[in-house]
């Protein structure tokens, strides 16, 4: 309450005032009572609901269900966790959250009817109350080890080579994940698509297997190409690549495809052929370093480090399969202009709901958020009721 000093100071000198008239006046003198200040009535305090919001149980028994409860911000003390609210300290923008959507994904999807899968795409990609509004996918350029076979968007005979890239092709993925890309940007254009390789074609690595092996320094060159006609024909059917990065888990060359590619081979790749191959044709698209696990962030940070691949660099990816998600907060406090992306997070086929719910939540939704990431995302959309499709020895 406001008080005005300078009537705080009459009514005291009348008080006082007062208080000696009564002290020298006969009992017969009257004193009129002080007036009567009526108390100060405080309005109730009108919760109204700040924030819509859904509630899903670890025991199963409330699945993303709409609650119809008071959600507010407000000063009274509760027994609950309190969320503080700071509008004026900011942190990252957010791209989005979404999934990885693997030729075995597609696959999936489009087996279903058309009114089932109409609904099914209006639920994960519309932004209606009844939806969940997915607003970023990971996809793979070429195969990755949940197609049903490996690929990429050059395969010769064993021996030739293709320095011109002339019989590159998408058409592997037309009918899949190009076709289901169409029907989701549909739904929401503003999506955002992040694209990465398992595996180059095998005629540019060392070993002629899409296992493992390494990208050939002679071919680093014709390989930053094949990243530039693969976002042109892109492109060209409608979808925006809006990021890559180099190499799906470059320190795992055991997965089926994949191949192997070490921070410096990684480094010397982006600054004199990717980078400069994407400034030549005008390319926009982000390059992401890295996206591997948690537990080696000095592996982007060499790449950072590098003074003429630094400029290329978005900033880099990860996955939580070991480590600690902090490693995300290691590489951003050492190049806050670099941003900082979740990629790729698995749920086992033997796991239980309630723990893995309780764990992607604290770890790759708000664990990523509070470590400056720009975006989270969780590993296979879709697959069958035996996990498939997937290569011989890719991930089941």
């Amino acid at each position: 309450m406001k008080l005005n000093f300078k009537n705080t100071i009459k009514v005291l000198f009348l008080a006082i005032a007062v208080f000696a008239q009564a002290k020298c006046s006969s009992s017969s003198d009257t004193v009129d009572p002080p007036p009567v200040v009526p108390p100060v009535v405080v309005p109730p305090v009108v919760v109204t609901n700040d924030v819509d919001f859904w509630l899903t149980k670890g025991n199963q028994s409330v699945l993303l269900a709409k609650q119809t409860g008071t959600l507010g911000f407000g000063t009274t003390t509760n027994t609950y966790t309190n969320i503080e609210v700071n509008a004026a300290q900011k942190y990252q923008t957010v791209d989005g959250f979404g999934y990885t959507l693997t030729g075995g994904s597609a696959d999936v999807i489009n087996q279903l009817n058309a009114s089932k899968k109409s609904a099914l795409l209006q639920e994960l990609f519309g932004t209606g109350e009844n939806s969940i509004g997915i607003s970023y996918l990971r996809i793979s350029i070429g195969a990755s080890d949940l197609n049903a076979a490996p690929f990429t968007y050059n395969d010769l005979t064993a021996g030739a080579t293709d320095l011109t890239l002339a019989k590159f092709s998408l058409d592997k993925d037309r009918a899949g994940v190009i076709a289901l890309l169409k029907e989701i940007l549909a739904i929401n254009p503003k999506i955002l698509i992040l694209a990465t390789p398992w595996s180059a074609p095998l005629w540019m690595k060392d070993k002629d297997s899409f296992i493992g092996g390494r990208l050939q320094t002679q071919y680093y060159d014709v390989y930053a190409k094949y990243f530039v006609k693969y976002i042109q024909q892109m492109k060209a059917e409608g979808i925006t690549i809006d990021a890559i990065t180099p190499q799906n888990e470059p320190l795992h060359d055991g997965n089926n495809p994949s191949m192997y590619m070490s921070a410096l081979e990684q480094t010397n790749f982006i600054k004199n052929n990717l980078g400069p191959a994407f400034k030549a044709a005008g390319i926009t698209t982000k390059i992401i370093a890295y996206d591997h696990n948690c537990d080696n962030p000095n592996y982007p940070k060499a790449i950072l480090a590098d003074a003429d691949a630094f400029p290329y660099v978005d900033g880099s990816a990860f996955h939580l399969y070991a480590g600690d998600i902090s490693a995300l907060s290691n590489v951003y406090n050492s190049y806050p202009t670099k941003n900082v992306y979740f990629t790729e997070q698995w749920t086992s086929s033997a796991g239980e709901f309630a723990g893995d719910l309780k764990w992607h939540v604290r770890n790759v939704i708000i664990g990523s958020m509070r470590n400056y990431s720009k975006n989270a995302l969780e590993w296979n959309l879709a697959n069958n009721g035996a996990f498939e499709p997937h290569t011989a020895g890719g991930c089941n």
